[in-house]
Formats: C-alpha cells, sequence, structure tokens
C-alpha cells in the first residue's frame, strides 16, 4: 500500500504554483489525474422536502478494501432490502455529527427488523494491516506515527497498521458500548471540527461527496448530545440506494483528484502553504484532514 504523505513540500511546486490557489490547482489538473467513482460505491440519501424545494440528496462514497469491508458489506445489504426508507435522521449534534437510522433501535418491541445475514465486526477491524509505506512522520500530528492519503482517503498509520480518520463529511458506523461495533443500520456524518478522538474507536466507511450542506444546515437537536426532543422534528429519509441500483437517469457520477498525480501533489503542497495573493506568511504545514481531497462530478 502506498500512501502519499499528507505534507507534502515540493521544490517544483514551490516555483511553479507560486500564486494560484489549491482551488485553481484542482481545476487545472489534467483529466487523466481524476478517478471516476462507480455508482456501485456509492451510498444514495434522499431526504424529504424542508418546504420550500425537491428532496434532498446526499451522497457518500463507500471507501475501498482493506477498511471496512465488513461494515460495507451490511450498508450494501440495507439498501438492497430498502430498510432505510421511512427511517430519519434523528440527531443533529453543532459541530460534531448528524446521525441518521431507525429512531426506535432500543425499543425492542418498536425496533425495524434488520436484515438477516449481517455481519458481526470485531473491534479488530477498526484497523488494517499494510505493507511498508512512503508516508512521513508529520510532528504536529499527536495522533499517528505518520498521516497520509491511500486511493483517494485520509488515513493514518503505526507501524504496518493503518485507519482512516474522522475528517469532515466523513461517515461512521454508530454504535452501542463496546464490545458492540454497530450493524451499519445506524450512520452518522461528520459536521464539525474533525473529531479524531473517535479513530479507531469506531468503524469509519465513507464520506460525503454530495450533500454536506443540507446536512450541515440541519437544525440542531435541543437534547442531550443533540437528539430531537419529538418525532416532529425528525427530517425523514425517503430512499436509500446503491447508486447502480437507481435508474440509469438517476445515478450519481462523480470523480476525485488522484491523490498519486502530480497534480495532487502541487494541490497538497499549495493547502499547507499558500501563495496565492491573499496570503501573507504560509502556515508551513497542514493536517491531514486540511487537504480534502477533490470531488467532482462527472461528465456524463
Amino acid at each position: 500500500m502506498m500512501i502519499l504523505p499528507a505534507l507534502l513540500l515540493l521544490a517544483a511546486s514551490a516555483t511553479t504554483e507560486i500564486s494560484r490557489a489549491p482551488s485553481e490547482i484542482a481545476a487545472a489538473a489534467p483529466a487523466s489525474d481524476w478517478i471516476a467513482i462507480p455508482p456501485e460505491d456509492l451510498l444514495v440519501v434522499d431526504l424529504a422536502p424542508d418546504g420550500r424545494g425537491p428532496p434532498r440528496r446526499v451522497v457518500v462514497q463507500l471507501m475501498p478494501p482493506p477498511f471496512g469491508q465488513g461494515w460495507i458489506a451490511n450498508i450494501r445489504a440495507l439498501a438492497a432490502a430498502h430498510w432505510w426508507d421511512g427511517t430519519s435522521i434523528n440527531r443533529v449534534q453543532d459541530n460534531y455529527v448528524v446521525q441518521w437510522g431507525d429512531p426506535n433501535s432500543e425499543d425492542k418491541a418498536k425496533a425495524k427488523p434488520l436484515p438477516a445475514g449481517l455481519k458481526t465486526m470485531p473491534q479488530r477491524a477498526y484497523v488494517a494491516r499494510v505493507g511498508p509505506t512512503s508516508a512521513v512522520r508529520i510532528a504536529a500530528s499527536p495522533y499517528a506515527q505518520a498521516e497520509g492519503f491511500f486511493k483517494g482517503w485520509p488515513i493514518a498509520t503505526r507501524g504496518h497498521v493503518a485507519w482512516p480518520v474522522h475528517c469532515y463529511a466523513m461517515v461512521g458506523v454508530g454504535r452501542d458500548m463496546p464490545p458492540d461495533t454497530g450493524s451499519g443500520a445506524e450512520l452518522y456524518a461528520v459536521i464539525g471540527q474533525a473529531p479524531r478522538h473517535l479513530d479507531r474507536n469506531i468503524a469509519l466507511i465513507g464520506r460525503v461527496v454530495d450533500g454536506i450542506d443540507a446536512m450541515s444546515a440541519l437544525p440542531r437537536g435541543t437534547e442531550p448530545l443533540g437528539f430531537y426532543r419529538t418525532a416532529e422534528e425528525r427530517i425523514p429519509i425517503l430512499r436509500t440506494r446503491i447508486g447502480s441500483d437507481l435508474p440509469t437517469a438517476e445515478q450519481p457520477h462523480f470523480e476525485y483528484l488522484s491523490t498519486e498525480s502530480a497534480s495532487f501533489a502541487a494541490y497538497a503542497d499549495a493547502r499547507a502553504n499558500r501563495r496565492d495573493a491573499f496570503f501573507i506568511t504560509p502556515a508551513g504545514g497542514a493536517d491531514v484532514c486540511n487537504i480534502p481531497v477533490p470531488v467532482r462530478a462527472a461528465r456524463r
């Protein structure tokens, strides 16, 4: 497994990208530097309208192996069974997470039955064994020996062990107290400052690539941990499907900037050392979560 360092200070970038903002570097990247996300790797969640327009769509890209695959298999089964249809967003905690699933999950008499055959994942699956990596240690990080990117995803490493990290818009699996690890029926998305203390304590299975603005704008819950007090406050989920199971005309198409590309190297360097006209003093570094991987709608 090759991991691009999260902190890239490239001499070439320093001279050729002296005045371009990170967004401009990404926009100028050649088509060959962008990687298509297959519709079968996208989870499409349609929320009820807010009264001012059409249903709000949230698209989650599911993580590639070796991370989270047992939970992702469960999520695919739940989507195929249309299990989330009629459930809701039940928790919106400011500067933290949006959480969705069955609002009656803790009441056995009212809880929605789960599909048969879901996997029960062990806690050790929060991390994956990897071979030697090209990642370098970021001295400012208290969370890992090294942080970087793997196939477009932010990860951290310690020796030969790696794990995905809780950056903004990442999606994880809700669970009860250990040793429970969650089935994947209860999900959450990060809508605030990266809660890195959750790394290796909860399974991460993907990231929101479209619609995080809608999630971040939802009314905050007033109960402890941001739960909604009444059923009327919850946001209904109309439909959840794997992208490839939707009619062809409705299937989402996105692509991400390859983290192995020269364009991403220049982009990451510009994120760590802003040289565009607005900035006076470059920061000289960046946390892995402050280098969000560019994702865009793909041309059809």
